[in-house]
């Protein structure tokens, strides 16, 4: 069963990944999602230019996404009209694996539900956040003071 209660089914996602050997950037790849393509190489840390994605910032980016979905999903299933929703994530690592992820959502509201319902939100978002249940590393939800 799902965390919905729902019979689960196996479901199956893609991404191509096109490399060309750049001789400015030896890194260099596209990364082609559903007809659109990002430009990706190394982090600055692990010899890329910079100024183009990588999969450390991509996996971030992959957790607070899936974290929003969840929780805007969740707000409309309770009938809570969100008018905004901004994170600015963070992922720490240790040299060899990520640690840690620390999200940071601010969300609006047409009308406010108070703190207890924004945590109870977070809360379940969290749980059903298929990304953050397949990772080993520590996420934390880190939700400013209203």
């Amino acid at each position: 069963m799902g965390a919905t209660g729902e019979a689960t089914h196996v479901t199956t996602h893609q991404a191509r990944i096109v490399w060309r050997g750049d001789k400015a950037d030896l890194q260099a790849h596209t990364i082609e999602l559903t007809g659109a393509s990002l430009s990706a190489s190394s982090a600055p840390e692990f010899g890329g230019p910079g100024g183009k994605a990588d999969p450390e910032e991509l996996f971030v980016a992959s957790l607070s996404s899936c974290h929003m979905l969840w929780f805007l999903a969740l707000a409309r299933g309770q009938r809570l009209r969100v008018s905004s929703y901004e994170d600015d994530p963070e992922g720490t690592m240790d040299g060899t694996r990520f640690t840690r992820v620390a999200l940071r959502p601010r969300v609006g509201f047409e009308q406010d539900p108070g703190e207890e319902k924004l945590a109870e939100l977070h809360h379940a978002a969290h749980e059903r956040c298929f990304i953050a249940n397949s990772v080993n590393c520590l996420v934390e939800v880190e939700v400013p003071a209203q």
